[in-house]
C-alpha cells in the first residue's frame, strides 16, 4: 500500500509542478523521480545513477528517430508540400465534398508533421475555404484537426507513440499498421460525422489569422505526385516491410536493417531533401536551415521524454513497477482498458498528450509483461487515453479557441468533445481489434 501511495504522491507532485507551478517538465520529472525514490526506500547514493540511466536508455533508442521525423516533417512544411497536398485534395474532391477533403488532408498532413506545426500550417487554408464556401469555420476545420490529432496520438514516428513502442517492447511497423486500422474509423466518427453537429457554432477568427500569408507562392509549390509520394514515404516503407516480414517470417533477418525505423526515416529524409529541395533547385543552405529549425522545435519534447525515462527507471529499480503491474493484472478489468485509464487520468491532470502517453508508459510497461497483452495494441490504447478530454490545461485547447475566436463554452462543445470522441472510439476500436489479433 505504501508503494502505491508513494507513486501516487510522486505523480501528484509532478502534476502540481507542471500544471500549476509551470516548472519546466524535465526539472519536474527529475524532482518527482528523486521524491519517489526516497519514499520507495532507494539508497540515496543510487538515485542519481538510476535517473541518468533511465534518461540514457530511453533517449538512446529514440532521439535519432524522433529528430529525423521532425526534420522530415519540417521539410515537408517548409517546401510547401503540405500545402500542395491540401489544395490538391480540395480541388480534386470539390467544394461539395469539403468535409471529406478536409478529413483526408488532416490525416495525410498529420502523418509527417507534428501537431502544432500542422495546426498552424493549415489554419490559413481553413479560413480561405471558409471565405470561398461560406461554411462555418468550426464545422469546416474540425475534420482536418481531428486527422492531425489522431495521427499525433496514435502513429509513429510521432514522439509519444514512438516512446511507447520502446517502453512496452512493441514493434514499430505492426503498431503503425494496427494504428491505421484503428485511426481510420475513429477519424470518420470524430471528424466529418461529428462536424455535422457543429454548424450552429459561429466563431470570429482574428483578422491576423484570416489574412495569414503563405511563405511559398503557389507557383513555386512542388508537384502533387511529388508531394504525396514524399510525405507518405515513411509510412509506405515501414508498412510494406512489416507486411513482407509478417507474410514471410524467414525474411525478417535479411530485411531487418531496412525495416529499422531509424533507417526508414533516414532514407525518407534523404529522398525528401532531393525531391522537394535540391532537385527542385532550392539552395542546399535552405534545406539544411529547415533541419536546424526542426531540431529547435523538437528539443522541448526530447526533454520531456528524458525526464519521463528517469522517473520510469526509478520505478523499475525500486521494484514498484513490477509490483504495480502484477496488482493491476489481477484487477477484473481488461489490461487495455487499464492502460487507457492511466493515460486518461494523466492527460486530464497534466494537459499534454505527449507527457500523458510517455508518463503512462512507466506504469503500463510491467502490466504488458504480467498480463501478456499485445504490446502494439497497448501503445494504441494508451495513445487513445492520452487524447481524452482536452481542457484548459492543454495548449491545444487555447490555440483552437483563439484561432477560431470561440467562447469557452463553444470550445468545450467542439474541441474538447472531438478529443473525447477520439479517445473513446479509439479505445473501442482497439478493443475490437484485440479480438482478432493475438
Amino acid at each position: 500500500m505504501w508503494n502505491l501511495l508513494s507513486v501516487l504522491l510522486a505523480v501528484g507532485l509532478l502534476t502540481v509542478m507542471i500544471a500549476w507551478g509551470k516548472i519546466q517538465p524535465l526539472i519536474a520529472f527529475v524532482v518527482a523521480a528523486i521524491v519517489a525514490a526516497l519514499m520507495l526506500g532507494m539508497p540515496a547514493a543510487k538515485i542519481p545513477g538510476a535517473i541518468e540511466k533511465g534518461i540514457g536508455d530511453l533517449l538512446g533508442s529514440l532521439v535519432v528517430v524522433i529528430c529525423l521525423g521532425a526534420i522530415f516533417g519540417k521539410l515537408i512544411a517548409d517546401t510547401g508540400a503540405a500545402r500542395r497536398i491540401a489544395t490538391s485534395l480540395v480541388d480534386k474532391l470539390g467544394m461539395h465534398r469539403l468535409p471529406i477533403a478536409m478529413t483526408v488532408t488532416g490525416f495525410v498532413v498529420g502523418l509527417p508533421l507534428y501537431y502544432n506545426v500542422g495546426f498552424v500550417l493549415m489554419i490559413p487554408l481553413i479560413f480561405s475555404l471558409v471565405v470561398q464556401s461560406g461554411r462555418p469555420a468550426v464545422a469546416l476545420g474540425m475534420p482536418l484537426l481531428a486527422g492531425l490529432s489522431i495521427a499525433h496520438g496514435f502513429l509513429p514516428p510521432h514522439p509519444s507513440a514512438t516512446a511507447l513502442v520502446v517502453a512496452v517492447h512493441a514493434d514499430m511497423g505492426k503498431t503503425l499498421l494496427y494504428g491505421l486500422v484503428v485511426a481510420i474509423p475513429t477519424l470518420i466518427i470524430a471528424g466529418p460525422i461529428f462536424a455535422m453537429s457543429l454548424k450552429h457554432i459561429r466563431g470570429e477568427p482574428a483578422p491576423m489569422f484570416r489574412s495569414a500569408q503563405q511563405d511559398v507562392p503557389d507557383s513555386e509549390l512542388p508537384g502533387t505526385f511529388n508531394s504525396f509520394a514524399t510525405a507518405l514515404l515513411p509510412v509506405v516503407l515501414l508498412g510494406a516491410l512489416t507486411l513482407v516480414t509478417l507474410v514471410r517470417p524467414d525474411l525478417s533477418k535479411p530485411l531487418g536493417f531496412l525495416a529499422s525505423p531509424l533507417v526508414v526515416m533516414l532514407l525518407s529524409y534523404g529522398v525528401a531533401a532531393v525531391t522537394l529541395g535540391i532537385g527542385r533547385g532550392l539552395p542546399f543552405a535552405r534545406v539544411t536551415d529547415s533541419a536546424a529549425g526542426a531540431l529547435r522545435e523538437i528539443s522541448p519534447i526530447l526533454m520531456i521524454i528524458a525526464g519521463a525515462g528517469g522517473l520510469k527507471e526509478v520505478l523499475t529499480q525500486s521494484g514498484v513497477s513490477a509490483e504495480l503491474g502484477t496488482q493491476l493484472a489481477h484487477l477484473p478489468v481488461p489490461p487495455l482498458l487499464l492502460g487507457w485509464a492511466v493515460a486518461t487520468l494523466i492527460r486530464v491532470c497534466l494537459g499534454s498528450a505527449t507527457v500523458a502517453g510517455i508518463t503512462a508508459a512507466g506504469v503500463v510497461g510491467p502490466l504488458v509483461q504480467s498480463s501478456g497483452v499485445n504490446p502494439n495494441l497497448m501503445v494504441l490504447a494508451v495513445g487513445a487515453g492520452s487524447l481524452m478530454f482536452s481542457h484548459v490545461n492543454d495548449s491545444g485547447f487555447w490555440m483552437f479557441k483563439e484561432y477560431f475566436g470561440l467562447s469557452l463554452r463553444d470550445t468545450f462543445r467542439s474541441w474538447t468533445m472531438m478529443e473525447t470522441l477520439v479517445g473513446v472510439f479509439g479505445l473501442l476500436f482497439v478493443m475490437l481489434l484485440s479480438l482478432f489479433v493475438a
